[in-house]
């Protein structure tokens, strides 16, 4: 394969040019700010340590110049090349004050300012006496900032004293002494200082102090003494009010759960009121049955105030999804000493409303269509805040080219759902989180007609519980889940071809499924600041496992037990989903994804059920081939004379996807990417050679790679990735490898292997 080199030549001089060309819109006089840099000169300090504290102080420094991309500043050339517009509408508009970004000029910049910044932050840091020195660089048109910063030797902790008085705040202050962040021979920082007065704070927020706040909190540091050495004493400043020194326990507890931020007053009658055990409830309409707030509320009447409560409870409120607003209110209670009561303002949502969805799709199959459904829901169906939600939906999916050309699939079906904030359950079981567990259950019909094929109907219904132990980790039980899938109108040429198809004559088994699911999921992505992010999901499916052992099941041997003439499945399924987020700047990071699955038939059944066997390949999987078309290992259907398109099924999955996402500009962000997988199944398949999982598994990955584009809606992100395969599992001649054979300009290999997924969200 020839390379033209002088194209990209010419699209790098290119690029070299539109990044030398921002200067010269700069006006007379004006020099264009590239940045600033920090020099730490200190002869104790380790190199690594100087180039932390260097990094940290260049941080620090302001103003920030223009974003830079491969070293040129794309968004500062945008806004030079729109120029000003005449009108405040219009594509140049849009341009220069939406995509593009303004000059930074160097007389923005304040030395002196900035140099008293990193003198302030080095101080603070322990390194008292430092000394900066400011200067600047002028290359053209162009101009830098440095600045010099020599600080003194750092300033470590020596002894801490907390407050030895004999009243009862001193003495719960010192108690929380165990547990400091001020700990001896660490250096000297304010930061850690606040964090310290913060720490307090929210212990003696356990304890009843609700009027006290780290402010109150006074550190004297003393550095006369001893050899860069501090010592820091922490007291109760004596301006502190009194109201602030004592604990304070709860008397009333009254809600409102038909509160209106709307209403300046709260008016009802002597029949509105509702004492139900420690609570006050005052609802004209009786919206709610009592024990909603006896199992939401963690305050109880005489308890200590205690802060953790205090927001278990607000948390609780929120998590039943009932209310729109939460407001809470602590009052001194004038009648009984050191005594507060507790008012809790609840605004409601619409108890009954309409959802109407439509959604359009296409895929790697060459499938494209739309689904629409809607919703009607109540948010208290019982009385007892449950939500009820009952669903209809239908759609269509077509193929207008492609093997499965002329096979449209219609969909169309129903579900009702019940949940309520609680467990329903024979037993009792304290939750103490902040959020209320579940009680689900599940009913849901679906029709599927494939043209010239075959329709399913599918039932299924659960039972099962939600809970969350914090806002990271969330579990899920379904006691009990039942699956029934029924063939109907199978087309006599479906039949024939299934015949001597394997994949397609599972597809149109009667399938029964039942028994408990569990999935456990964790995940701290809600913290986008962090620099690495994780996410896991792990799943356990038991179908049939008691019901097989206590009836002898056993389909090796003959023995099938059928319920209602049809065969249970009996299984173990194990799937899990690694995600791993690394931030490498504010407006990039890189995404990965594992995944490792496998399932285990045995009793009565041989083969797992097709609905619950692993597949892969698609927009949102191995985005380089046609969803459901790898594998299973080396197998390929090179069948000519096969009417329809099979979907490759397996017993056991690995996946592992990588991707890097940076923001280009307004709305649109970009992305790299590497997909590898494929599945295999666990017993050898005659009629599919090369498909059993074996220690050569490595040599039978798909690799796939390509580019794409997001589109930020803040609604939604419309994904588009064109993707192409560089690894092909099943080629039999030579190495698997095909990145020799990748021809952009070769349209029988454009159209052979360029994959184009659009999609909603993000793959991972």
């Amino acid at each position: 394969m020839k390379t033209n080199y002088s194209k990209y030549l010419l699209l790098l001089c290119s690029f070299f040019i539109l990044g030398c060309s921002n200067t010269k819109f700069l006006t007379e006089g004006d020099l264009l700010y590239t940045g600033g840099s920090v020099k730490v000169e200190d002869s104790i300090l380790k190199r690594k340590a100087r180039k932390a504290l260097e990094t940290e102080l260049e941080n620090l420094l302001r103003p920030k110049p223009n974003k830079q991309i491969l070293g040129l500043r794309p968004k500062l050339y945008i806004y030079n090349l729109a120029g000003k517009p005449k009108k405040e509408k219009g594509i140049r508009h849009w341009l220069r004050t939406k995509v593009g970004e303004p000059p930074v000029l160097f007389s923005q910049v304040d030395l002196e300012y900035n140099a008293s910044v990193l003198r302030n932050y080095t101080e603070n840091r322990g390194y008292f006496k430092t000394k900066v020195q400011s200067d600047s660089t002028r290359n053209g048109k162009r101009a830098t900032a440095e600045y010099i910063v020599k600080p003194s030797k750092q300033y470590k902790i020596k002894n801490i004293s907390f407050p030895d008085d004999s009243i009862a705040l001193g003495k719960a202050i010192s108690r929380t002494q165990k547990r400091s962040l001020l700990i001896p021979g660490n250096p000297y920082d304010l930061e850690v200082i606040k964090q310290e007065r913060d720490r307090i704070d929210a212990r003696l927020k356990e304890k009843g102090y609700y009027f006290f706040n780290p402010d109150y909190i006074l550190a004297q540091v003393d550095s006369a003494k001893g050899d860069h050495e501090v010592n820091i004493s922490l007291k109760i400043k004596e301006e502190t009010p009194s109201k602030a020194r004592k604990p304070y326990v709860i008397n009333d507890i009254i809600v409102y759960p038909n509160y209106s931020i709307l209403t300046d007053s709260i008016v009802y009658k002597k029949d509105d009121i509702l004492h139900y055990k420690d609570f006050t409830i005052i609802d004209s309409a009786n919206t709610f049955n009592p024990r909603v707030f006896d199992r939401t509320l963690y305050f109880k009447k005489g308890d200590l105030y205690n802060r953790k409560n205090h927001n278990l409870s607000l948390n609780r409120f929120v998590s039943l999804g009932t209310f729109k607003f939460v407001k809470n209110e602590f009052k001194v209670d004038d009648s009984i000493p050191d005594a507060l009561n507790a008012y809790y303002y609840l605004t409601l949502l619409p108890k009954k409303f309409l959802r109407f969805e439509v959604k359009g799709s296409t895929n790697s199959a060459g499938y494209s269509g739309s689904e629409s459904k809607i919703n009607w829901s109540n948010r208290n169906f019982l009385g007892g805040a449950e939500l009820f939600t009952l669903s209809l939906f239908g759609g269509i999916d077509f193929q207008i080219s492609g093997k499965n050309g002329g096979h449209d699939i219609y969909t169309f079906g129903g579900e009702a759902s019940l949940m309520w904030p609680r467990l329903v359950a024979p037993f009792k079981w304290q939750n103490s989180s902040e959020f209320v567990p579940k009680t689900k259950v599940l009913i849901r019909y679906e029709r599927q007609s494939k043209s010239e094929q075959y329709t399913l109907n599918s039932f299924k219904t659960s039972f099962g519980y939600l809970w969350k132990e914090s806002a990271k980790a969330e579990h899920e039980l379904k006691v009990l889940e039942i699956n029934y899938v029924s063939p109907k109108n199978v087309t006599a040429s479906y039949l024939e071809e299934a015949a001597t198809n394997s994949s397609l004559s599972k597809v149109i088994e009667k399938q029964l499924i039942f028994g408990p699911t569990y999935s456990y999921t964790f995940t701290n992505t809600q913290k986008n600041r962090k620099t690495h992010t994780f996410y896991f999901n792990g799943e356990l499916d038991l179908a049939g496992n008691i019901t097989g052992l206590l009836m002898g099941a056993n389909a090796k041997k003959g023995d099938t037990i059928k319920f209602f003439d049809v065969p249970f499945s009996q299984f173990v399924k194990v799937k899990t989903d690694f995600r791993y987020y690394l931030k490498l700047g504010k407006e990039s990071k890189l995404a990965s994804r594992f995944i490792a699955g496998a399932g285990y038939a045995y009793g009565n059944n041989t083969v797992m059920p097709s609905s619950k066997q692993f597949v892969t390949g698609g927009a949102n999987s191995i985005r380089a081939f046609r969803s459901q078309s790898i594998g299973p290992g080396s197998y390929k259907n090179i069948d000519p004379n096969a009417i329809f398109l099979q979907d490759e099924l397996g017993d056991i999955k690995l996946e592992f996807n990588t991707e890097y996402r940076t923001k280009l500009f307004s709305i649109i962000e970009g992305a790299l990417f590497v997909d590898a997988g494929n599945i295999w199944f666990l017993n050898e398949d005659k009629n599919k050679a090369g498909g059993q999982f074996s220690k050569d598994f490595m040599k039978e990955i798909a690799v796939g790679v390509g580019a794409g584009l997001r589109f930020d809606f803040s609604f939604l992100i419309l994904r588009t990735d064109l993707a192409f395969p560089i690894r092909q599992p099943y080629l039999v001649n030579g190495s698997n490898w095909v990145i020799d054979a990748v021809d952009f300009g070769n349209r029988s290999w454009r159209k052979d292997n360029l994959m184009l997924n659009i999609a909603i969200g993000y793959p991972f």
